[in-house]
């Protein structure tokens, strides 16, 4: 095992829509690391968002650019090398860039806790990998991909939905069905969201399709 690695962030990929996968490119197992640029979908740097759900400290430092953050109700001109920390899960927080080159790197874990990857992250890594194959009609390869990401530990009701799809639209029924239900108990929402979606149609009709 190679015991350092020296890169510049210039060096690791956009993997989708402005994130750089810094923990994933670097195998970091001690604590979340990312990086981002200007999303092409919201016109931000950082997402609005907080982290009740992983009850995470974030740190946030402005790589290259300039951008303003918003946290809580205060905002903060932040140019290159500013550093921004949020202690408070709690706290609602995003930012915006205000050149199309800035970029902002995120470090952050849970205090007291050993570090695990978020569903959230899990979902990005495994589904960037997967979305180009279901969209070129490759559907068992995809579908190949989230199994490998469910082994690897990426066990969540998105994860299992989306794998429900492809597997029926690859013709996989049983395992389609298998999926769907352990998606549905994971996250009763997806049962209203599955009613429209076309991926479900070849296994809708069948008596074991769960309700």
């Amino acid at each position: 095992m190679k015991r350092w690695t020296a890169i510049r962030l210039d060096e690791i990929p956009e993997k989708t829509d402005g994130w750089i996968p810094v923990r994933e490119h670097l195998g970091i197992s001690a604590f979340g690391a990312n990086a981002w640029t200007k999303r092409e979908t919201d016109g931000e740097v950082i997402t609005p968002h907080d982290e009740r759900s992983t009850g995470h400290e974030e740190l946030y430092f402005v790589f290259r650019g300039h951008a303003t953050f918003t946290i809580g109700d205060d905002e903060i001109d932040a140019p290159a090398g500013t550093i921004v920390l949020v202690k408070d899960p709690a706290l609602r927080r995003g930012a915006r860039p205000l050149d199309d080159e800035t970029i902002v790197f995120t470090a952050g874990g849970k205090p007291g806790e050993a570090f695990t990857v978020s569903p959230w992250e899990h979902n990005m890594e495994w589904s960037t990998e997967a979305f180009p194959l279901y969209n070129d009609g490759r559907y068992e390869e995809a579908a190949a991909v989230l199994r490998n990401g469910i082994a690897a530990g990426a066990d969540n009701a998105p994860m299992r939905y989306n794998l429900a799809c492809f597997e029926s639209l690859a013709g996989n029924t049983d395992a389609a069905l298998e999926h769907l239900r352990l998606a549905f108990d994971g996250d009763p929402n997806f049962v209203e969201f599955a009613n429209s979606d076309s991926d479900l149609d070849p296994i809708r009709n069948d008596p074991r399709y769960p309700r």
